[in-house]
């Protein structure tokens, strides 16, 4: 039976090491470390990944599903990583090297270390299920806990979303909302309970938030946001926006704002069974204006409290906009940018909607016409508004009448309720779900 100093020697005559010189000059590969979580934390070689040797036959192929990628295997010594290099090559990776010396001979030499930030024994356990997942892991874990959202709106969608954001450990959540706690909120407005009855949504949203994650630090505005305070709002440095407003004012707000800041916007929408999820992201895809150029009439978008929502579907809505945060956040995955998703929950279907940027946008477009902001409630509210500047979360026009008087709009808008951005070949069930919920 052979020793551990002869397989080892077997082994490193099967596999192709390199010194740390040669190593340092390969700037294109993938440092691979193999040491323990102890190790890490103590140094790593600059921009290496992390899979403790015991778990790299279960974790490699999520990390690095590219067999031909160059990977440079370290360890401390380089006798860890040899049997690792071997085990990559048995996998089926081609162009894999053992790190001869490992990280000492490197660190010795005089290379670049850096020092990771790690999580606490506590915060290991509770994301480990986070840490599992190889497009997360401890790196994404830490881009979470340094991620800054900003949630517009602390009712039917915020309610959920922030739950889901502040459990994943996003680290810093922003609230907006003038309102307080009402008795007919709770029928879907989670975050908040019965004994918070008359307290600001914020505050309530707060309490729940911080008891459910000590890592979570909520930033609250008690304010409805509006041209005025917008820019003091988003001066904090906010990394995307979950819009769960509840006005066709605000809505356009936030959008030209985002476009103008370049923050992505995570769109949700919902009104009795329907609802509708987008991400408007400046970088890539429309925006809000590019979709719905002009806010429908006031009679032809009631709100829930006068057509009413099925308690449920804000939290599915609502967690469906988590998700979209937490990749953006992430940076991995595909975004629904450029993609509008409709759910009906009446018949549990989801349908989804190709929507292009309009190049004659006024806000996003070629040649913008828009570029400060605007009285937006004299633009939503038209000259045949009777009073109500938009509608609340939840909200969805009633489909056009053929005699319906238009409604006079600031120029480069197009007047229209039906969603202008669908592109050519969409469904007629399509066409209708997203002009059936037109804004929540």
């Amino acid at each position: 039976m052979a020793t551990y100093r002869e397989l080892l020697a077997r082994v490193r005559d099967e596999i192709e090491e390199i010194g740390t010189a040669e190593a340092r000059e390969r700037d294109s590969a993938l440092f691979l470390d193999v040491r323990e979580q102890n190790e890490w934390d103590e140094g790593v070689l600059p921009g290496a990944v992390h899979i403790p040797r015991g778990e790299l036959e279960q974790r490699i192929e999520g990390l690095v599903p590219d067999r031909s990628r160059e990977i440079v295997v370290y360890c401390a010594g380089g006798s860890r990583s040899a049997f690792a290099t071997k085990s990559l090559t048995e996998l089926g990776y081609e162009n894999v090297v053992n790190l001869a010396g490992g990280f000492t001979d490197w660190k010795r030499n005089g290379y670049p270390v850096e020092t990771p930030r790690s999580l606490s024994a506590d915060q290991r356990a509770r994301y480990s299920r986070h840490l599992l997942i190889p497009e997360v892991g401890e790196a994404g874990q830490q881009k979470l806990l340094s991620s800054r959202v900003l949630l517009i709106g602390a009712g039917g969608l915020g309610s959920p979303a922030s739950l889901y954001l502040a459990a994943a450990g996003v680290g810093t959540l922003g609230i907006i909302d003038a309102d307080v706690v009402d008795d007919s909120n709770l029928q879907r407005q989670i975050v908040h309970s019965t004994d918070r009855l008359g307290e600001p949504k914020v505050d309530s949203a707060k309490r729940t938030i911080e008891a459910l994650n000590p890592d979570v630090s909520v930033v609250t505005f008690q304010e409805r946001l509006d041209s005025e305070n917008i820019e003091r709002v988003l001066a904090h440095g906010w990394d995307v926006i979950l819009d769960g407003t509840d006005n066709f004012p605000t809505r356009y707000l936030v959008n030209d704002a985002s476009v103008w800041h370049r923050i992505p916007v995570v769109h949700g929408s919902i009104y009795r069974f329907e609802g509708q999820v987008t991400v408007f992201d400046p970088e890539h895809g429309p925006c809000y204006r590019c979709l719905y150029p002009a806010p429908p009439p006031p009679e032809l978008a009631p709100s829930c409290a006068e057509g009413g929502v099925l308690g449920v579907l804000p939290g599915i809505v609502g967690s469906l906009q988590a998700s979209e945060v937490l990749k953006l956040a992430l940076g991995v995955g595909e975004s629904l940018a450029g993609r509008l998703l409709l759910f009906d929950a009446l018949h549990t279907t989801f349908d989804e909607v190709a929507i292009r940027r309009n190049p004659e946008c006024p806000v996003c477009g070629d040649h913008p016409t828009i570029t400060e902001y605007i009285d937006y409630v004299e633009f939503c509210q038209g000259p045949s508004a009777s009073g109500r500047a938009g509608a609340h979360a939840g909200q969805s026009p009633a489909p056009p009448s053929s005699d319906a008087a238009p409604a006079a709009m600031p120029s480069g808008a197009v007047q229209s309720t039906v969603p202008s951005g669908l592109t050519a070949g969409a469904t007629p069930r399509e066409t209708e779900g997203a002009r059936a919920v037109h804004a929540s």
